[in-house]
């Protein structure tokens, strides 16, 4: 058997070449027979080359390959290829399209999802991790590409959210969950900081406010950020526009956390066609109480319903918040009881110390608990240098009475029964959910390494993406004892082996996965490619890291 390339002739003069694998039996003592078994004619050059090689060492050829083939492995192949094969699932890359800037935004998603840092942390990564080679990346200059991108991802945002939506739901979603949180600065340079209510109880420390809109299931599908000391209610105009302007959407129901629904919000949501559902603030219960709306028999452990005015309230009570609340007091209480202890030592042992000084620290403590309405502390009677704190049982009662109870306050219309209403304000934990895992548990938007406005809302889009993604894996993992950092990690393992004949590079091949790999894949819905082809890509960082001798 033999390859045998043939060239002829035609009477128009058209010359045709053609390439045969053949097959040579001999008829007689002077006569031989060619038997065509296939035309190779139109297969790839390296195909037919390798099965030539073959054939003409047929028996040296086993030697041959231990001599001639060399393995060496290349880069970390199997997390990088998960996240791209996801994030075409998801259709991020064609809403970012097929250019430069695009491919260097799907990078910074993948490198976010895999290990988070700087830019100058993931072109440093991309040296280990085929992540260029995947998205067809030839180079990468220095982490300047990058931090150059974010404007340009910033500028696309509102365009790929809306194409997002689109591809992804041919349906609007019936509910709307949003909610706001922040993220603080170390610096004070960026152009969104600001001062503002800090979640992080990073106090004197400058944020910025973030904004998530999610459907009902938390799946991300827009985020803003603002000024860090905007209002959370003032963010909520912002979504309205995102989802009647850019989403189409009417009759949905927007889901909003305790105090973000005011009145100036009720009007913008009602004039967009839309439903609410909230809470409302302990002095927005303590008016409704007041004016009869409501009374406190309605709070129990089973939800109740009061209609007024066209706007429906559902109350109940939760025993475990409660009982939560009850046990926080007495641990506060039990702090000023020692600090007293303290004080009073301190003064029958420092005749010159002065019991007023004693009780100003003692109030300082009381406000700083926020229990000063009900502990009050004063001098024991007859004795001019002894503390005694004073509990007024009838203030704890009028206190702790709406311990436990919220209440929900919703436009939606009779036939959803107040059960799903309940339900539904529930749901905000998906926000929640997402708030952690983008800030603190896994993406950590923090820190935010870049100061001007554009890079920073590039930033922000960056990681809620690379959260789309996460929450995909979440979903897809679920039935596997394994966090996501786990499975990731576990992936990660998966390197490609550099194959070189001779000294020249000539492909590259993928190891077979372990068992644990390949059921994490297909729970993803990915599987790995049968050969591996791509062009290695350059890249190169302009910062180096120091380092002391």
């Amino acid at each position: 058997m033999h390859i045998d390339r043939c060239t002829s002739k035609q009477k128009n003069g058209k010359i045709y070449h053609s390439i045969l694998l053949r097959n040579t039996i001999r008829v007689s003592k002077d006569k031989v027979k060619h038997v065509t078994i296939l035309n190779l004619t139109n297969y790839p050059k390296d195909e037919v080359d390798a099965l030539d090689f073959a054939l003409k060492h047929k028996k040296d050829l086993p030697s041959i390959i231990t001599q001639k083939i060399k393995r060496k492995t290349f880069k970390r192949f199997g997390s990088a290829f998960l996240i791209n094969e996801i994030i075409k699932k998801l259709s991020i890359d064609k809403a970012f399209g097929n250019t430069l800037e695009g491919k260097y935004a799907l990078f910074q998603i993948i490198s976010r999802a895999i290990n988070q840092g700087s830019r100058l942390s993931a072109v440093r990564m991309a040296k280990q991790q085929a992540m260029c080679e995947v998205l067809g990346i030839e180079e990468i200059t220095t982490e300047d590409s990058l931090y150059k991108n974010l404007p340009w991802i910033a500028d696309k945002q509102r365009s790929v959210e809306k194409k997002l939506y689109k591809k992804n739901y041919k349906t609007s979603p019936e509910i709307f969950l949003y909610d706001v949180t922040s993220s603080y600065f170390e610096g004070t340079k960026n152009a969104l900081a600001a001062h503002g209510y800090n979640r992080d109880k990073k106090k004197g420390k400058m944020q910025v406010v973030a904004g998530l809109l999610c459907d009902e299931k938390g799946y991300p599908l827009a985020i803003r950020l603002f000024k860090g000391n905007t209002l959370d209610f003032n963010t909520v105009k912002e979504q309205i526009k995102q989802m009647s302007e850019d989403f189409g959407c009417n009759r949905v129901t927007f889901v909003g956390d305790r105090g973000m629904i005011k009145s100036k919000q009720i009007q913008d949501l009602e004039g967009a066609d839309f439903y609410y559902i909230t809470a409302i603030t302990k002095p927005q219960i303590e008016t409704l109480l007041n004016e009869s709306i409501i009374n406190m028999g309605l709070f129990d452990n089973e939800i109740k319903e009061v209609i007024h005015e066209g706007i429906r309230y559902v109350l109940k009570r939760n025993p475990i918040r409660a009982e939560e609340l009850s046990l926080s007091r007495q641990q506060k209480k039990a702090k000023v009881e020692y600090l007293c202890r303290i004080k009073n030592i301190y003064l029958s042992e420092h005749r010159r110390a002065k019991p007023a000084t004693a009780i100003k620290e003692i109030n300082k403590k009381l406000k700083k608990l926020k229990i000063e309405g009900w502990l009050h502390i004063e001098l024991v009677k007859d004795k001019e240098r002894e503390l005694v704190l004073i509990e007024d049982d009838e203030l704890l009662k009028i206190e702790s009475q709406l311990d436990g109870c919220y209440v929900i306050k919703s436009n939606l219309p009779g036939e959803v029964s107040k059960e799903v209403v309940h339900e539904r304000y529930k749901d905000l934990k998906y926000v929640e959910e997402g708030f952690r895992c983008m800030k603190t548990d896994w993406l950590e938007m923090r820190p935010i390494y870049v100061r001007k406005e554009a890079s920073t809302r590039g930033h922000a889009f960056v990681v809620m993406l690379s959260y789309m993604v996460i929450k995909y894996l979440k979903e897809a993992w679920k039935s596997v004892d394994m966090t996501i950092e786990e499975g990731i990690k576990l992936l990660d393992g998966l390197s490609l082996l550099e194959v070189k004949l001779n000294g020249e590079m000539k492909y590259y091949e993928l190891p077979e996965p372990d068992e644990m790999m390949l059921r994490l894949l297909n729970l993803a819905g990915v599987k790995l490619p049968e050969r591996v082809q791509f062009k290695k890509a350059n890249v190169y960082n302009k910062v180096k890291l120091t380092r002391k001798a």
